[in-house]
């Protein structure tokens, strides 16, 4: 029975999980880029979230102590949602934010600024977003900028995504190179001088390893027929 077509938000969660980005360790890169933004837009808190299928994590933080939050009272929810950037000026004066816990508790959102990151396919994955206590209004310069932070946390990620591709048809390549020779005829096997030897010789000058000989059930099988063909 053939499968379902995915769904747009199924295959986002897909591109999500291609990345194998989700609880890893901090990395300096990233938090680099949430503290340059921090300072950018003169906010106590900045960060990488990723929206995954049932919360949001945080791939790097400023001012904040959690590392992740329940999908649905995210922020970053509605910034995924477009690819300009998600700004509220007054969360408190927000009808879509004004109830929310995030509001109401701590951190104490007030203003937040989300700029989605964005694939190449057209996903976004996350945001780089800032948040203050205090409402406030972003200026169309520091807009901007943060627009350009969040290209380079996408650059960072399709790296990150290339880096481990490449490593992966390295291994392949070294996996077979790491193959071994045998002869279709009489079984021996090519050793890395290039001379063909018998494989127990090659088992035991490779790793010590000494072998014992016995015959298989089906070869047994094989040479009765032969005997049986010979006697009759």
């Amino acid at each position: 029975m053939s499968q379902p077509p995915k769904s747009k938000e199924d295959k986002r969660i897909a591109a999500l999980n291609s990345y194998k980005i989700l609880d890893t360790l901090a990395e300096t890169s990233y938090d680099d880029l949430t503290f340059v933004a921090s300072q950018i837009c003169d906010t106590p808190i900045s960060l990488v979230s990723l929206v995954d299928k049932d919360r949001q994590w945080f791939k790097s933080r400023v001012g904040l102590e959690a590392s992740e939050t329940p999908r649905n009272i995210a922020f970053c929810t509605h910034a995924i949602e477009g690819n300009d950037v998600f700004i509220v000026e007054d969360a408190s004066r927000d009808a879509r934010f004004k109830a929310n816990p995030l509001v109401n508790g701590d951190p104490n959102i007030r203003f937040y600024a989300g700029a989605p990151l964005v694939t190449k396919e057209g996903f976004g994955l996350g945001t780089l977003c800032v948040i203050d206590r205090v409402p406030r209004i972003l200026t169309e310069k520091k807009i901007r900028a943060l627009e350009a932070l969040s290209r380079q946390v996408v650059a960072l990620l399709e790296f990150r995504k290339v880096a481990a591709e490449l490593e992966q048809a390295l291994n392949e390549v070294k996996m077979l190179n790491d193959m071994l020779p045998m002869c279709a005829w009489c079984r021996k096997v090519r050793n890395d001088e290039g001379f063909w030897t018998k494989v127990e010789d090659y088992l035991k000058d490779k790793s010590g390893v000494t072998t014992s000989h016995g015959i298989c059930p089906e070869c047994v099988k094989i040479e009765k027929e032969k005997i049986r063909k010979i006697n009759f």
